[in-house]
């Protein structure tokens, strides 16, 4: 059993459209302190800013490690953190805050390309053995309209995703293209996850959920 530390329903949707029906639980994690320890760290180290692969592995494992705290190994064999980020124009960027930055977002894309990162972070909850990769895949944004922007930030939708858009919802009819593994872009990438469950010993076929039981036939009397 795998447990999400994540409520994206995008993510949880995934699992389950993959046979994998995973425990649930939401990290308490401040991801603003999270990403401002790692700037620090860097500063003072003399590094560079960290890069979004950088950023969305730090808050992955910070979700993964916050709920590995709680979780019990008779219940969970190993726990998934998971965070996204959009990089576009040189700008690193999660969700937006509201209409007005899904707006200015959407002007920045729009006819344009950008990288859809996603960390990703696993811990085995018997000895804390870990295994983490980020997923990158390129979105390349149709160009639509004024109207159909303001009619698409209207619904909510952008408002909660990472970039201001999705692929699997509302957003799809403006993505002309993604180059990559688009389940990374809806939010946990499952070749990924696959060969990261398959380092800690996990075989991914032994997720899946048994199939319901077959109902008996009718008796032909």
């Amino acid at each position: 059993m795998i447990l999400l530390a994540s409520k994206s329903s995008g993510r949880l949707a995934t699992l389950r459209a993959a046979g994998v029906e995973p425990l649930v639980r939401v990290s308490d994690v401040d991801e603003k302190a999270v990403l401002g320890e790692l700037i620090r760290r860097r500063r003072d180290a003399g590094l560079t800013a960290p890069s979004a692969a950088e950023q969305v592995q730090a808050l992955a494992r910070a979700k993964a490690l916050d709920v590995m705290a709680s979780s019990d190994p008779q219940e969970v064999e190993v726990v998934v953190g998971c965070d996204s980020m959009l990089e576009i124009s040189g700008q690193v960027v999660g969700k937006p805050a509201d209409a007005a930055q899904a707006r200015e977002r959407w002007r920045m894309m729009s006819g344009g390309t950008g990288i859809l990162h996603t960390g990703h972070f696993l811990v085995r909850t018997a000895d804390g053995a870990i295994a983490e990769g980020v997923s990158s895949a390129t979105i390349r944004f149709g160009s639509p309209s004024q109207a159909e922007v303001e009619a698409y930030i209207a619904s909510g939708e952008p408002l909660w995703c990472a970039g201001a858009f999705t692929i699997d919802g509302l957003g799809g009819a403006f993505i002309e293209g993604i180059d990559g593994d688009p389940h990374g872009v809806v939010g946990i990438s499952l070749p990924l996850l696959r060969r990261l469950l398959a380092d800690l010993e996990v075989v991914w076929t032994d997720l899946w959920a048994p199939p319901p039981a077959a109902k008996p036939a009718d008796d032909a009397h």
